[in-house]
C-alpha cells in the first residue's frame, strides 16, 4: 500500500501542478507515468491495468472530439458567436448574452472546446470596442464552465461521472439541467453586480464584422450526426458506442479525408484519462481507497441531503487540490457506498464543475481563455480568486438547493 500511496501522491502533484521541477513532464505525461509505475511497482498487473481503464469514457470522449471537429471546420462556432454578438446592443446585455451562448453550447460540446472557439470572437470584438475585457471573458469561462453542469457530455468529468455511475445521459440532463441553467443566471447576475461600474462606463460596441463564412454543406452533416448522437443518449444507447458511430458516420459521409478531424482530437487528453484510470486502480487494489474513505465517513454522515451537501463542499476543495478530473476518478470509490448514490453522483457533477470557476487553474477552459485573450486576459491570482468565489459560492448553493429541491419532490 505504501507504493501505490507514494506513486499515486506523485502523480496527483504533477497534475495539479501541471508540472514537476525535477521532471520534465506535463498532466498527460505524468499520469501516463504512474500508471507504467503501478505496474513496475507490481501495485498491479498488467492484464488488471488494462482492465481498470475504462473504455466507454475514452469512447465517449472521442466520439464527441470528432464530432466537434468537424463543427469546427465547418465555422459553427464562430458564425454562432457572430450571430449573438449581432444581436445584441448594450454592455450589460451583451455580458448576458455571452454567458448563455458559452453555457448553451457547452451543454452539449465539450466546454474546452466551446471556449476555444468562442474566446477569439470576443476579442476580436473588444478589439474594436470601448469596453472593458475582463467581465467579457470571465463571462465565457465562467458560462462554458457552468452550462456545461447540464448534460453527460458537457465536459470530462461529467463524462467519467456517466459511465461511472449508470445514469443515462436523459436522467442526467433531466436532473441537472434547471440547476445548470440557474448556475448561469448566477454567473450573469454576479459579474453583472461586481463590474455594473465598469458597464456603466463603457463606450461604444464595435461592430462584428461580416458573417463569417459557413460551409453550409459540412455543417448539415455535423449537426445531423450531432442529432444522431444525442437521439440515441436520448433512448438509452450505450453512450460510448453511440458517440463512436456518431463520429465514425460523419467521418464517412463528411466528403473529405478524416485525418484533419483526427488531427484535432485531443490525444493528450484521452492519455491523461487512461493513465488516471490505471493509478486510481491501484490505489483501490492496494487498499488505500478504503482508507481513504473510512478517513471521510464521519464527516459525511447518515442523511441523504447532508452526504449531498459536506460531499460537495468536498468536491469543491478536492477539484481546486488535484483538479476535477481526477477528484472525480477518486470519488469514484467512495460514492458507491453512501446512502443514495445517484444522487450523490449528481451532486458531484455539479460541484466538480462549478467549483472550476473558483480559481485561475480551476478549470482548464479559465486557461484558455486567459491565454487566448493575451494581455486582455491578464487577471492576478487573488483577483480572480475574489471574483471566482462569489461566482462559485452563489451559483453552487443556488444549482444543488434545486438539485436537493427535485429529489425531496421525487423528481431525481
Amino acid at each position: 500500500m505504501t507504493a501505490a500511496l507514494a506513486i499515486f501522491a506523485l502523480t496527483y502533484l504533477a497534475v495539479a501542478a501541471g508540472r514537476l521541477p525535477f521532471l520534465s513532464v506535463d498532466r498527460p505525461a505524468a499520469a501516463l507515468l504512474g500508471a507504467v509505475l503501478m505496474v513496475a511497482a507490481g501495485v498491479l498487473g498488467p492484464g488488471e491495468a488494462g482492465a481498470a481503464i475504462d473504455g466507454d469514457t475514452l469512447g465517449l470522449l472521442l466520439g464527441m472530439m470528432i464530432l466537434t471537429a468537424y463543427l469546427r471546420e465547418a465555422a459553427f462556432f464562430r458564425w454562432t458567436s457572430w450571430r449573438v454578438l449581432r444581436a445584441v446592443s448594450g454592455p450589460r446585455t451583451l455580458l448576458w448574452a455571452i454567458v448563455f451562448t458559452s453555457g448553451l453550447l457547452s451543454a452539449f460540446l465539450v466546454n474546452d472546446t466551446v471556449c476555444v472557439m468562442v474566446t477569439p470572437i470576443v476579442v476580436g470584438m473588444l478589439d474594436d470596442s470601448e469596453l472593458p475585457p475582463l467581465p467579457y471573458l470571465l463571462a465565457v469561462a465562467f458560462g462554458s464552465n457552468a452550462g456545461s453542469a447540464a448534460t453527460i457530455t458537457g465536459n470530462p468529468q461529467n463524462v467519467i461521472i456517466g459511465t461511472l455511475s449508470g445514469v443515462s445521459w436523459l436522467r442526467f440532463a433531466g436532473a441537472l439541467a434547471l440547476p445548470a441553467l440557474a448556475a448561469l443566471v448566477a454567473v450573469a447576475a454576479v459579474l453583472h453586480a461586481l463590474f455594473r461600474r465598469d458597464l456603466a462606463r463603457a463606450g461604444r460596441i464595435g461592430s462584428r464584422g461580416a458573417a463569417p463564412p459557413l460551409d453550409r454543406r459540412l455543417l448539415a452533416k455535423a449537426l445531423g450526426a450531432l442529432g444522431v448522437a444525442l437521439a440515441g443518449f436520448v433512448l438509452g444507447f450505450p453512450l460510448s458506442w453511440t458517440a463512436l458511430f456518431a463520429g465514425a458516420l460523419l467521418m464517412a459521409v463528411a466528403g473529405r479525408a478524416p485525418r484533419e478531424a483526427l488531427a484535432r482530437v485531443d490525444w493528450p487528453l484521452l492519455v491523461l484519462f487512461a493513465g488516471l484510470f490505471v493509478v486510481v486502480g491501484g490505489v483501490a487494489r492496494s487498499g488505500a481507497a478504503e482508507r481513504m474513505h473510512e478517513a471521510i465517513a464521519p464527516l459525511l454522515g447518515e442523511g441523504t441531503q447532508r452526504q449531498a451537501i459536506v460531499f460537495s463542499l468536498f468536491a469543491v476543495v478536492g477539484s481546486q487540490l488535484v483538479s476535477n478530473v481526477p477528484f472525480v476518478l477518486l470519488a469514484g470509490q467512495w460514492i458507491p457506498r453512501l446512502a443514495d448514490p445517484d444522487l450523490l453522483w449528481l451532486a458531484t457533477a455539479l460541484a466538480a464543475t462549478l467549483a472550476g470557476n473558483l480559481t485561475i487553474i480551476g478549470s482548464v477552459a479559465n486557461v484558455i481563455v486567459l491565454e487566448l485573450a493575451g494581455s486582455r486576459g491578464r487577471i492576478g491570482f487573488w483577483r480572480f480568486l475574489r471574483v471566482g468565489a462569489l461566482v462559485t459560492a452563489t451559483s453552487l448553493a443556488v444549482a444543488l438547493a434545486i438539485l436537493l429541491g427535485e429529489h425531496a419532490l421525487g423528481f431525481v
